[in-house]
């Protein structure tokens, strides 16, 4: 029986597990880096181990520290969750060696599929279908499109689809070095690009006694930087037969390596309906909890109790409607998906299963990947789920860094997604639309208008008075000036209170019912580098902030806006989803400018590449500088336009905070 488990993870994966172990009656150990010594998972455990750093390479990567806090803390099993160790069968050793019970697969399945090129060998001896790899050398442009892939790794890292011939050197060399960098080995292949293909999975479920489970199919398909965003259980769209040979393929694949514990079979499903294998992943899946929710199963209590010796039934429960999940992250899809840092101020997403790694007052900071949480819908069909999941969203509070929260509203609201048509391209496809800017209909200057008005009720109570009593008495003018975030329009606000109440321009049928005055937010947790503006110092005693409610009656309609001020930032929400606004003087400032032609630091980050270029060398527009990598992800540095380079400050291994000077281009010969 395990007593006391340590779970060698963090963040949303840490919090799942340990849930699972409060209700099994199991002890939990957190481990934490010196930047996650106030996350919740850490907190939530009943005892937790320093690892001493910041960055993954030195903290949760070091499977030495790890198996050291588990025997200090007096821990008799390890739990990976998932990315980190969680499919390094050195450390699933290096835990048995301790003397740890290792919840997860023997190590030699693990080697087994660790190499995407080995995986393939031993599926194919065991009847598994299979894309045929190329031989780079001797692509032609026959073969086009290909896809370049590490054979070691996940997450999109070392991944790279190729369209023309002439590329395929130069991508060949960048996904080597990505590869290389991420996970210590170079190795890469190449395979034909299914254009059109679905990402289907199925989730396997193996005890130590031969049993084998399959729990039916998951559709992983819309992805974006080959990483997934939306997932759903089962896979729309699939006759029976596929599901068939997906369930025993997927079979097989386990019994072929030995499997124990929870794992996943990957797919890609062609535009024809064929199946092919792609990898598997001897681990808990991200994407785990929809496949719980149709089956009405705990796949960690599973994990643990297989770990424990026991049998699994002869056959799994059978599922019961439909559920989908969206991944949460903090970053702008509109920007290259750019990731971003601050003050995480609140995460609210009603009525629907939130699991989450940070939570209200949590610095996002730059060493992990940006996933806030995952929030997770079910109903008896697909369209309900669907529905559920973009409403919940829609009114969800998400105070803090920029989300991809729109993108994933409208993305499930696509009539292509909402009829089960969808593929690997498909958010690369519509990303024009899914980001496109609508700050300029009538939603955006209304929330400004509740924006100002909010503003006004927080004023001394001569002007909070007016607002809510109808004082009998004029009043001037009043201006004001937001910019709706990320970098969207400005909003210049004019309005009066009078005698016969509220006169908005450009608002001739809105009627002022209420302004009730809310309260800002204290001084908050410094995040680090690319902190919020508004992030102060240290305050355990800082009051939360209290939203502002402001009541329209708008051509008739009664319509509640709440407003949140956090420092310069509002954030206004309503059933109909929310607004980000920056407050701005009534003048702008003429010295906030930049030089032409200044490549600044779009993120905090390490630079790990610089192109070889130098001061003096002429560059062409959008030619790659460098490299930066934050939150997991490198981001390429273009040059700006056409012309020289004049600077160059950036180096392998420098740390750049957001705004920082990296380069100059003079433009022109």
């Amino acid at each position: 029986m395990i007593r006391s488990l340590l779970v060698a993870n963090r963040a949303e994966i840490a919090r799942r597990i340990v849930r699972t172990c409060r209700d099994l009656g199991i002890a939990t150990v957190a481990v934490h880096s010196d930047a996650d010594a106030e996350a919740p998972h850490a907190r939530e455990a009943d005892s937790a181990v320093r690892l001493p750093g910041d960055a993954p390479a030195d903290t949760y990567l070091r499977g030495d520290l790890l198996v050291k806090a588990a025997l200090a803390a007096g821990a008799d099993a390890v739990h990976p969750g998932y990315g980190f160790l969680s499919e390094h069968a050195d450390f699933a050793r290096a835990v048995r060696a301790a003397g740890l019970v290792w919840v997860g697969p023997p190590p030699e399945a693990m080697e087994a599929m660790a190499s995407k090129t080995r995986a393939k060998e031993i599926m194919r001896k065991a009847g598994v279908p299979l894309l045929d790899p190329l031989d780079p050398a001797e692509v032609t442009a026959g073969d086009l499109p290909v896809l370049v892939k590490a054979a070691a790794g996940g997450g999109g890292r070392g991944m790279r689809v190729v369209r023309e011939l002439a590329a395929l050197p130069a991508e060949l060399d960048s996904a080597r070095a990505e590869a290389a960098s991420a996970f210590g080995d170079g190795e890469i292949f190449v395979e034909p690009y299914m254009e059109g293909a679905r990402h289907v999975e199925v989730q396997v479920l193996a005890d130590t006694h031969g049993t084998v489970w399959t729990l039916g199919t998951r559709d992983c398909s819309l992805q974006r930087r080959h990483q997934k965003v939306i997932e759903e259980a089962p896979a729309p769209g699939l006759d029976g037969e596929l599901r068939r040979t997906l369930a025993e393929s997927a079979a097989n694949a386990a019994r072929a390596i030995g499997y124990e514990g929870a794992g996943t079979v990957e797919f890609l499903v062609s535009s024809s309906g064929r199946a092919y294998f792609l990898e598997m992943n001897t681990r808990l899946q991200v994407e785990h909890p929809v496949t719980e929710e149709i089956h009405g199963l705990d796949l960690v209590a599973l994990q643990l109790r297989i770990a424990e010796g026991e049998r699994l039934d002869a056959e799994p429960p059978a599922p019961r409607g439909h559920a989908i999940e969206a991944r949460l992250y903090a970053e702008d899809p509109a920007r290259d998906w750019r990731p971003q840092t601050g003050i995480l101020h609140r995460l609210e997403v009603p009525g629907l299963r939130v699991d989450s790694g940070p939570e209200g007052g949590d610095a996002i900071g730059v060493h992990y990947d940006p996933m806030l949480a995952k929030v997770i819908a079910v109903a008896p069909t697909r369209a309900e789920a669907v529905r559920r999941l973009a409403h919940g969203l829609e009114r969800a509070r998400i105070h803090g860094p920029v989300t991809n929260r729109e993108l994933l509203v409208r993305a499930l609201r696509h009539p292509e997604f909402e009829a089960g048509r969808m593929d690997t391209g498909f958010l690369e496809r519509h990303l024009p639309e899914l980001t496109a800017a609508t700050d300029d209909d009538e939603a955006a200057p209304l929330a400004a208008l509740a924006a100002a008005l909010a503003d006004a009720a927080r004023r001394p109570a001569t002007v909070a008075g007016r607002l809510g009593g109808w004082r009998n008495v004029p009043s001037q003018p009043q201006l004001r000036r937001y910019r709706a975030e990320p970098g969207g329009t400005e909003h210049e606000v004019r309005y009066r209170l009078t005698r016969d109440g509220l006169l908005a321009e450009g608002f001739p049928e809105v009627r002022l019912l209420a302004a009730e005055p809310g309260r800002d937010a204290g001084p908050t947790r410094d995040a680090g580098p690319g902190r919020d503006a508004d992030a102060g110092p240290a305050a355990e005693s800082a009051p939360a902030a209290r939203p502002a409610r402001v009541v329209l009656d708008v051509a008739g309609v009664r319509r509640t806006f709440e407003v949140t001020a956090y420092g310069d930032r509002r954030y206004v929400d309503t059933p109909q989803g929310g607004h980000v606004f920056t407050a701005l003087p009534r003048f702008p400032d003429p010295t906030a400018r930049t030089e032409p032609g200044s490549l600044l630091a779009p993120m905090p980050g390490t630079v790990v590449r610089v192109a070889e270029v130098a001061v003096g060398d002429r560059v062409e527009a959008g030619q790659p500088l460098l490299w930066l990598e934050a939150m997991k992800m490198e981001h390429r540095v273009t040059a700006p336009a056409a012309g020289v380079l004049t600077a160059l400050h950036a180096a392998p291994g420098r740390q750049v905070e957001v705004g920082a000077l990296l380069a100059v281009v003079a433009a022109g010969e």
